[in-house]
């Protein structure tokens, strides 16, 4: 008997597994489609949004000036350095230094649809 095969669209539709990094972001972002934001904007669908633009979220007038569609690299750029892909964003963190860690976080994000 042959075992069913699942499609690369159903291996990919569960998000990623949440990297131990991200606990300090979870502080401030919810992850699940139906939670509202908080402190910061829900990251649920974020890949592919136009930054800023979240409904129910109030943004710094800089980000909803940015114009950034966040992909990978805008999303890689923001969380290494906020304050230098979007100088005067609320978001108050200084930005994941180890490479590594920050494309975890990133492909993590980008994992939630």
């Amino acid at each position: 008997m042959l075992a069913a095969v699942a499609s690369p669209a159903a291996l990919s539709a569960a998000p990623l597994p949440r990297p131990p990094a991200f606990a300090m972001c979870g502080v401030c972002h919810k992850t699940v489609a139906t939670e509202k934001s908080v402190l910061g904007p829900n990251l649920w669908g974020v890949g592919g949004r136009k930054a800023g633009t979240m409904p129910g979220f109030a943004y710094s007038p800089a980000m909803q000036r940015s114009g950034i569609v966040w992909n990978r690299d805008a999303l890689l750029a923001f969380v290494t350095a906020p304050q230098a892909k979007v100088p005067g964003t609320k978001m108050a963190y200084g930005g994941q230094k180890d490479p590594k860690v920050a494309g975890a976080i990133v492909d993590y994000v980008l994992s939630l649809k």
